[in-house]
């Protein structure tokens, strides 16, 4: 088994990893932001309503929760604003939701307020729309992340803006969300949330808002790719308010964490990682911490490759390992995202993903990346 990649000749591993399975994750919550399956044969265009392949969509999230990992849903893992629009994202709720419910899985969903289009709207016209996805998750039965929003960045001119928003949202929600900040890094249209450029700033907002309101809270996802400073908020946060690492470069160790606390997680790297994360979180379950890292930290690399900048597009790469995995039978996206990433950036991926292990199949991996290569050209 050889493959000719760009840069020279590779030979995939013979054997996929194997990783344990067992009992039910303990001692951290772990939710896996998932990718949604764009369906192949739609005609459509970047600019047409969304087309989704339901079936190996809601198969993918049978697959994480078979392993254990909770499913946060209509995130932007799930190119949420990036080609996911309102109506897709909702329909996805309430889908997700009801299979959460037969198979009896965790799952959290994104509330949001793209339904106002790029224009956004005013801070009435933004609570309003925070207000619809609110009650239609809750409606569900699924919690609620209250996903950081382009429209209230946007319309926000003060950090009072934000905090009076928001607490009239928390108010209104019947059980406690998760609040998420998605740094400029993933969106660049989320630049000096919270009502500030000084992060410092920020997060103090951020942390007076979850003081006031700490029964309302269930815990903040922060994704600014700074492992300091999340562990500066976590160990600032309420008695019985997690942090939830959004941090897909700095994982293992947060969630690890130390003498003083640690993160649970809602990342979007555990969409190609479920098995090793999931295995490896029951290795911490026993208080393992040493064979925790040991399995984790490996995947690292893969993160930080699928994660570079433009960060946003890292949903192409978590596509590409899905459908070279088995999970689905083509490598297409919500509009159009395939050709977000170049062939080297992939042809790493592939490369880093099969180092791993994560592949069940390796020939039927080998198989479709070398179909991929041809097609842009690269002799076989």
């Amino acid at each position: 088994m050889t493959i000719r990649l760009p840069h020279g000749v590779y030979e995939p591993r013979a054997e996929p990893a194997v990783f344990a399975g067992g009992a039910a994750l303990a001692s951290r919550t772990v939710f896996s932001a998932a990718h949604v399956v764009a369906d192949p044969y739609a005609d459509a265009s970047p600019d047409s309503p969304t087309a989704v392949d339901w079936d190996a969509t809601l198969a993918f999230r049978r697959h994480l929760w078979s392993h254990g990992l909770g499913v946060a849903e209509a995130m932007d893992t799930a190119q949420r604003g990036m080609g996911l629009d309102w109506v897709g994202a909702a329909e996805l709720i309430r889908r997700s939701a009801a299979e959460a419910k037969a198979v009896g899985g965790r799952i959290a969903c994104g509330v949001g307020t793209d339904q106002l289009g790029p224009g956004g709207g005013s801070l009435t016209q933004v609570r309003a729309a925070y207000e619809e996805q609110l009650a239609l998750v809750e409606d569900t039965g699924a919690q609620a992340i209250l996903m950081a929003s382009r429209a209230l960045a946007s319309a926000a001119r003060t950090p009072d803006d934000y905090h009076s928003l928001y607490t009239h949202l928390l108010r209104q929600a019947r059980e406690p969300v998760i609040l998420h900040w998605l740094g400029p890094m993933f969106d660049p249209a989320l630049g000096g949330y919270w009502g500030s450029a000084d992060l410092d700033a920020a997060t103090s907002v951020l942390l007076d808002l979850i003081a006031a309101h700490p029964d309302k809270v269930d815990g903040v996802k922060i994704s600014l790719l700074d492992a300091r400073r999340e562990i500066d908020l976590r160990r600032r946060l309420p008695h019985g308010v997690r942090c939830y690492t959004g941090d897909d470069f700095n994982y293992p160790e947060l969630i690890a964490g130390d003498e003083r606390g640690f993160s649970h997680a809602l990342l979007g790297i555990f969409d190609p990682l479920a098995p090793p994360a999931a295995a490896a979180v029951r290795i911490l379950d026993t208080g393992d911490v040493a064979g925790f890292r040991k399995l984790l930290d490996p995947t690292v690399e893969l993160a930080r490759h699928l994660f570079e900048a433009p960060t946003r597009f890292y949903k192409t790469g978590v596509v590409l390992l899905a459908w070279l995995a088995g999970h689905q039978s083509h490598f297409t996206m919500v509009g159009g995202l395939q050709s977000a990433r170049s062939l080297p950036h992939l042809c790493r991926a592939y490369e880093l993903a099969d180092g791993l292990g994560l592949f069940p199949d390796p020939g039927l991996a080998e198989t479709r990346m070398k179909s991929l290569l041809t097609m842009y050209g690269v002799a076989q």
